[in-house]
């Protein structure tokens, strides 16, 4: 099987691309894995810069449900544990972190972009949280850390995106740039996080991060939000949800 997660080094930084783009880099159990083990090569190689980005048209769709009706409530409650944990140690991470996010960016997708330490966005992207349609509390403190406790409420009970402009004012990105720009902004960027020594760039961080213990906190909501029976069902009525046609206007 082909690695579904491509890693190359560039002068001061690592690149992680998620390279399932015929399924929109949705995170299958194989890419949650290989992205856990390439957090660990970088923290223990003590990179200048860890950056993530997407093959293909988006960044990541989200949790990979190709195979739903083959997985039971319990199922599914251990693949969102993994991802939660794989979120908060991207969020902790002792190395500096940065997402390029093209296109759609929605719920485990987003979440990760969410996560890391400085955001860009190409023109067009845009980034949704889902979850909380069938019940699901995931990646909701880092999102409110991030933009504030009212705007985070709005996002996700709306069920909207976030268009690229908008998340930049809200401060859930940095920065919005034409895609044929982006290779050229992870090497300034790289640029940048190379200035700092990596001890002294991992005290400033340190004395930045807010709420660092709350990470077991986010593991338990998401596990209350996920136990209560039918959450197979709540996925694939969301899902189906989705497939319906918009209603057509009527005349006047």
């Amino acid at each position: 099987m082909s690695p579904v997660l491509h890693i190359s080094d560039g002068d001061d930084h690592r690149l992680l691309r998620l390279d399932r783009p015929e399924k929109g880099n949705a995170l299958s159990e194989a890419l949650v894995a290989e992205l856990d083990a390439a957090l660990t090569a970088a923290e223990a190689e003590d990179v200048p810069l860890l950056v993530l980005t997407g093959a293909g048209r988006h960044f990541c769709t989200g949790f990979d449900l190709d195979d739903l009706e083959s997985l039971s409530d319990g199922d599914l409650l251990a693949r969102f544990v993994r991802i939660e944990m794989l979120l908060d140690r991207l969020f902790r991470l002792s190395v500096p972190t940065l997402a390029v996010a093209q296109g759609r960016a929605m719920g485990a997708g987003a979440d990760l972009v969410v996560a890391c330490r400085r955001r860009l966005l190409t023109e067009g992207a845009s980034l949704a949280f889902p979850g909380v349609n069938f019940g699901l509390v995931l990646g909701t403190r880092r999102l409110g850390l991030r933009v504030g406790a009212g705007a985070a409420e709005e996002i996700l009970t709306s069920g909207r995106r976030v268009e690229a402009d908008e998340a930049r004012a809200l401060g859930l990105a940095q920065e919005v740039l034409p895609e044929e720009e982006r290779a050229a902004r992870i090497e300034r960027e790289a640029a940048r996080a190379a200035r700092l020594p990596g001890p002294v760039a991992r005290s400033l961080r340190d004395a930045l991060d807010a709420d660092e213990a709350g990470s077991d906190g986010d593991l338990a909501r998401l596990v209350r939000s996920a136990v209560p029976a039918g959450l197979k069902e709540r996925i694939a009525a969301y899902r189906a949800g989705l497939r319906k046609p918009a209603p057509q206007a009527t005349p006047a």
